[in-house]
């Protein structure tokens, strides 16, 4: 995600049996496809990417655990959220977003205390940025399934969820091999007017779709 020590495009992430490539500088190549935002990096803990056998340091990016100095460490890792609320000028009212990248079980993405612990302190996290009447948009990989416990208590906060309201098949691209398409989900409240949303699959930049929204 943020290798800066490397101008390569691709790496490789090695964890244990799970190796997949990696874009080395994804942050930098938002910031550069987005040249009129100010992009902040929240990392939850720094591991390691490879060239070959050589070892590339970068900061990937806590809902769960807390920073993870000494690698990845075991599952299931720490994950953060971040949230912003600003102000739409145009429209006259505040926009309040968070974003969670959900803990990853080696057992699956079914429902545990550890998931349901870490959605409340997510829409903890969002509740404590909005304000009344704000517009608020919860989004990220939750890394469960559609009928699961997060996104029924993240759901008091932000009644719907677009992906499964809108009938979307899922929210992977074919680089996903295994079963289960789900994992990306984004909850708006009733102040956020939808124009569109799209799951898109086209470009194909990770094994997660884009989740699009015009509000």
């Amino acid at each position: 995600m943020h290798s800066p020590a490397t101008d390569l495009d691709w790496l490789t992430y090695r964890d244990g049996d799970h190796v997949a490539p990696q874009r080395a500088n994804f942050f930098r190549e938002i910031c550069c496809a987005l040249p009129d935002h100010v992009a902040v990096f929240c990392p939850a803990a720094q591991g390691v990417l490879w060239d070959g056998e050589t070892s590339i340091a970068q900061a990937q990016g806590f809902v769960h655990g807390t920073h993870g100095s000494a690698g990845y460490g075991d599952h299931p890792r720490s994950r953060s959220a971040h949230g912003l609320r600003v102000w739409d000028q145009s429209a006259g009212q505040a926009i309040s977003v968070a974003y969670m990248h959900g803990l990853s079980d080696p057992a699956g993405k079914h429902d545990t205390p550890a998931r349901a612990q870490q959605a409340r302190k997510f829409a903890a996290l969002a509740q404590s940025v909005a304000e009344t009447d704000d517009a608020i948009i919860l989004c990220g990989d939750f890394n469960v399934e559609k009928d699961s416990e997060t996104l029924s208590i993240l759901r008091q906060t932000a009644q719907r969820e677009l992906v499964t309201d809108g009938g979307f098949n899922g929210t992977r691209t074919p680089s996903y091999k295994k079963p289960g398409k789900f994992a990306d989900y984004m909850l708006v409240n009733a102040a956020v007017e939808v124009h569109s949303f799209d799951v898109m699959r086209d470009p194909e930049v990770s094994d997660h779709c884009p989740l699009v929204l015009d509000f």
